[in-house]
């Protein structure tokens, strides 16, 4: 069976499918190949549920907080957790939106190939199915969406079922007593939290000298006071050296700067290191190269070194970010329906679903500075925000960032309480090329949280109304 396309996307993740659909959009014959769920890893381990898992853990929480309130649940103890219900809420979001996804291809004209793809040349792939059955698909044009998959540690096989990626913990077969993760990065530190309010017992263990290594610290020290109060153990400059198993679940051996300990532990969740999906691609027949470690380079218009073959998301490098996929997905289709497009990256977002929530875009001071810029910062705390204080939501800070001699807008970093929504307004100011003026005369309705970067950027410019900064003799 031979079939022939304008353009193959390969991979139907946030970036492949996102790609698939506005190719058909734009008239191009569409296949989109994907060897397992639609949707890919965003959608059924990855975001979506990680966030639902996390909502769960919130509400939980929230509940036990309500009595400051007068709402009183006639509990002592934390709300109970029916495990087997939660699994099956978090199953019906994911299905919702990978079946949502199978009618949107399907409505816009795009072919759905199931299998394993494999580049025969640069014109012809060979999928295979499940089944054995081999279908040869040529196209004019390729986009390679395949993403990244969880890398191996040594002494921690994946095949081991106290091992958890993020795609096990995800599939909420049970809430541990005790949960070590290795990385103190985004994936340990979201899903630590989500299970800890659950009720596991959560031990980090990271390499580097903090958590949320790269990000702004004075954004991650409200995390890091939080992840104390919900009873962490952090294991800072350490390594892990194995996985012991005991009578009662297993002992994680890890290499401290105090010598060697032992973390008694029912589940491993191993969340650092990625790899990109590239090894059963045979990208080799096509000529297309690869990094050291299997990325794919690409340029500003998602272009391989082949020039019908393009590349898009996670499979070409960091960030890790499903939107930051779905808009290099759009950029490919455009370019491949002739339309005038490139990549710009300078309001890209990015969010982290701890507690408190970290939202950033732009630069960040140090960056800014380490630029060359002169900065002038504006500070505004949750604390000073009546519908902050209204909503029990007072742990946190807006922080602007702006070009001293110009008040333009370069970065904008929150820590708190809707902070991955609150985002987006710095992320349009910034794309527009907006100033601080532009952010501090733009009426914000109250009372509400965006209100916070308004008063930061008041903040900045040295008028701020509701929080008092001494003037500078």
């Amino acid at each position: 069976m031979t079939d022939q396309y304008d353009v193959v996307v390969i991979g139907s993740g946030p970036g492949g499918y996102v790609c698939g659909i506005r190719l058909a959009q734009l008239g191009l014959k569409t296949a989109v190949v994907e060897r397992e769920s639609l949707g890919g890893v965003c959608l059924n381990w990855g975001c979506i549920p990680s966030k639902a898992i996390i909502h769960a853990g919130n509400t939980r929480e929230e509940i036990s907080k309500a009595d400051v309130m007068g709402i009183e649940t006639g509990m002592d103890a934390p709300a109970t957790v029916n495990v087997d219900k939660l699994r099956k809420w978090k199953e019906g979001i994911v299905k919702k939106l990978t079946t949502g996804v199978g009618g949107l291809l399907k409505n816009n004209g795009a072919d759905v190939i199931r299998g394993n793809a494999q580049f025969i040349n640069d014109t012809t792939l060979h999928v295979m199915s499940n089944d054995g059955e081999i279908t040869e698909v040529r196209s004019k044009n390729f986009v390679i969406a395949t993403g990244c998959g969880p890398a191996e540690l040594p002494g921690l096989p994946l095949s081991d079922p106290m091992i958890w990626t993020a795609k096990g913990a995800l599939e909420l077969n049970e809430i541990p007593e005790r949960l070590a993760i290795i990385g103190g990065g985004i994936i340990g530190l979201e899903l630590g939290t989500a299970f800890s309010k659950l009720g596991s017992k959560v031990t980090v263990v990271e390499l580097m000298p903090q958590v949320l290594t790269g990000t702004d610290r004075e954004l991650a020290r409200p995390v890091e006071r939080k992840l104390k109060k919900l009873g962490f153990t952090i294991h800072t400059e350490a390594r892990t050296k194995g996985l012991e198993k005991t009578d009662d679940g297993g002992e994680l051996v890890v290499d401290t700067k105090d010598g060697e300990i032992r973390i008694p532990c029912d589940r491993v969740l191993v969340g650092v290191g990625f790899s990109p999906n590239t090894g059963e691609l045979k990208l080799e027949n096509a000529g297309v190269t690869m990094t050291d470690r299997g990325y794919i380079p690409k340029d500003e218009f998602c272009r391989t070194n082949v020039p019908n073959i393009y590349a898009i998301g996670d499979v070409t490098g960091p960030p890790f970010l499903a939107h930051r996929a779905s808009k290099e997905g759009l950029v490919t289709a455009a370019i491949l329906a002739g339309q005038s497009a490139a990549l710009d990256y300078q309001a890209l977002p990015s969010a982290i679903f701890t507690d408190p929530e970290i939202a950033t875009v732009g630069l960040s001071e140090k960056e800014a500075i380490d630029k060359g810029y002169e900065v002038k910062v504006g500070r505004f705390p949750y604390a000073a925000l009546g519908k902050a204080l209204a909503s029990e939501a007072t742990e946190g800070f807006f922080k602007v960032v702006a070009d001293a001699k110009t008040d333009i807008l370069l970065g904008v970093g929150i820590v708190g309480y809707e902070a991955s929504n609150l985002i987006a307004e710095a992320a349009t100011t910034i794309e527009m090329a907006g100033t601080l003026e532009d952010m501090a005369t733009t009426i914000h309705a109250h009372p509400t949280f965006p209100e916070g970067l308004m008063e930061a950027a008041e903040d900045a410019l040295g008028h701020a109304v509701h929080v008092f900064r001494r003037k500078k003799k």
